[in-house]
């Protein structure tokens, strides 16, 4: 009986069927992990880029147009109107707008102001229209949510609220003379 089992076993290891399949189970997981990575990356890219762009395209709006001094919700809809690839972009995106003197600089709170699904909405925490020649800081936080959330990039990025992340733009212009 002993020699019997020797003599499988010993025929089991020499064997070599089957062996694709180990090194498939093997790698498998690493190739398909590092493939929606990247599929997750270039979508994270895309969209961070669209918001920059959406951003910068209504910023200039702005600067250039003289007379008029938007509002928050304006700002908001020209924004989200431009960012096409955010989606549900009027409920995730919050904008702070911050009138800072050149000469007396100080900076920005480090944190930017996101919008949270798990708690309450909160209201504009600071936006605040520039007059004349007055340089302002336009700061944009959209929460997005990942492609992937259970694998590679997408499990590392949806770390915030309710499995979010958050894309941050941020530019500074001069409120131009009316």
């Amino acid at each position: 009986m002993t020699r019997a089992l020797k003599t499988v076993w010993r025929r089991f290891r020499r064997s070599q069927a089957g062996s694709a399949t180990v090194e498939f189970a093997i790698v498998f997981p690493a190739v398909i992990t590092v493939l929606l990575s990247g599929i997750e990356l270039g979508l994270v890219s895309l969209q961070h880029a669209m918001l920059e762009r959406a951003v910068d395209i209504t910023v200039r709006e702005i600067r250039l147009g003289t007379g008029s001094a938007p509002q928050h919700d304006q700002i908001k809809d020209l924004i989200c109107d431009r960012a096409e690839f955010i989606s549900d972009c009027g409920s995730n995106l919050r904008l702070e707008m911050i009138q800072i003197d050149p000469r007396a600089w100080a900076s920005i709170p480090v944190d930017p102001d996101c919008t949270d699904r798990t708690e309450p909405v909160q209201p504009v925490r600071n936006f605040v229209n520039g007059q004349e020649n007055d340089l302002m800081v336009l700061r944009v936080c959209a929460m997005i949510d990942p492609i992937f959330p259970t694998t590679g990039l997408g499990k590392s990025l949806g770390t915030g609220p309710g499995g979010q992340f958050s894309l941050v733009s941020t530019t500074v212009f001069v409120q131009e003379p009316r």
